[in-house]
């Protein structure tokens, strides 16, 4: 077994602790480091210090931000009206990436899990129920993952919304562009014949 000295052996440790990264990869990226020039160093530790520091979340959609509120609720050109409900700022990105949403977001930062012991309260559901009746919002898109977790929080939510008479949509689920119906699960199909449209 390799043994490194102390430094590289912390380096290493600290990088194995990142999701995704093995034993080898952490060694991988713990050698780049050492051998980058010393101003890249400096300017990568800087950038992971200031994410930490400068890294907030809205108060109004929960999504990360550097400054109180967002860019996207602070943009008056965005659609007030509608509300899309994702489960993590990942998804805020993939939305924005398509460029034909100009709704507002709400992020729950997470999905509601018993096995996991990730109960309603532990989510950002009662913001967005707060923010629902303070607003002039006329329907709100679930687009939480298609996973049993996803559907679960989203039927969860729905059954909270519907109430207070704001229309509550689904995004689409079924095949994905490209793909073979051959290699869809049963799942993936029946959502895809759930979700045909006349053409």
């Amino acid at each position: 077994m390799q043994t490194y000295t102390m430094p590289i052996t912390r380096l290493i440790e600290e990088f194995s602790k990142l999701p995704g990264i093995g034993k080898k990869t952490a060694q991988r990226l713990a050698f780049h480091v050492i051998n980058m020039n010393s101003n890249d160093v400096e300017a990568l530790s800087k950038a992971i210090i200031d994410a930490k520091k400068e890294i907030t979340y809205c108060s109004i959609c929960c999504n990360i931000t550097d400054k109180n509120p967002c860019n996207i609720c602070q943009n008056p050109n965005r659609d007030k009206s509608v509300i899309c409900v994702v489960e993590d700022p990942r998804d805020v990105a993939s939305m924005e990436r398509i460029k034909d949403f100009k709704g507002q977001y709400h992020v729950l930062n997470g999905v509601i899990s018993p096995m996991d012991g990730v109960g309603p309260d532990m989510i950002n559901i009662k913001e967005l129920i707060k923010r629902l009746s303070s607003e002039e919002v006329k329907e709100v898109i679930m687009a939480t993952n298609p996973t049993i977790e996803g559907e679960a929080t989203a039927m969860y939510i729905a059954r909270l919304i519907k109430p207070m008479g704001i229309k509550v949509s689904r995004i689409a689920h079924g095949l994905p562009v490209g793909g073979d119906l051959e290699y869809a699960d049963e799942v993936t199909i029946s959502k895809a014949l759930e979700g045909r449209r006349e053409i």
